[in-house]
């Protein structure tokens, strides 16, 4: 008897946790080499217009932000936006110089190095090298950007 009613509190068990315990399955968006080119293009044309909504919708809701020219990380929407209200007034414009491309399933990231052109207030342009981490992730039918890291190269000249 006591195996019987072992029997029948396991199956209770296992019939309220069986759904929980499985997971729907997940979709997959894979990306190519040439759409991450195409991401890092419409950036850097949102950098153009100088409008930092057009440049903060790029990223996910919360994205991680730790930009070349600032020392605060930004992780919330509001605070990618506010980033780009002053950085954008310097007419930003970039060219990957080297990079590497990883895709995978619904995330893709591209590293290397790139250089970032601002001008001053009196028009003169200034060429930023830095190395730079763009994550990708497929969030609600598009790629964003996730994650975006550049910082300024360390060595001012060529070690050999």
């Amino acid at each position: 008897m006591k195996f019987a009613s072992l029997a029948v509190a396991l199956i209770s068990v296992l019939s309220l946790t069986g759904p929980v315990l499985a997971k729907a399955p997940v979709s997959c968006h894979a990306s190519s080499n040439g759409e991450i080119e195409r991401l890092f293009a419409t950036f850097n044309a949102a950098w153009a217009t100088k409008d930092p909504d057009k440049v903060a919708v790029l990223f996910t809701r919360d994205a991680v932000l730790l930009p070349t020219v600032s020392n605060q990380a930004r992780t919330t929407s509001e605070g990618v936006r506010d980033y780009f209200v002053s950085f954008l007034k310097k007419s930003p414009s970039a060219r990957i110089d080297t990079g590497t491309i990883r895709l995978d399933c619904n995330t893709a990231s591209r590293a290397g190095t790139w250089t970032v052109t601002l001008k001053d207030d009196s028009g003169t342009s200034q060429d930023i090298k830095a190395r730079y981490t763009f994550i990708y992730r497929f969030d609600r039918g598009t790629w964003k950007i996730d994650h975006l890291h550049s910082s300024v190269m360390p060595e001012t000249t060529d070690p050999k």
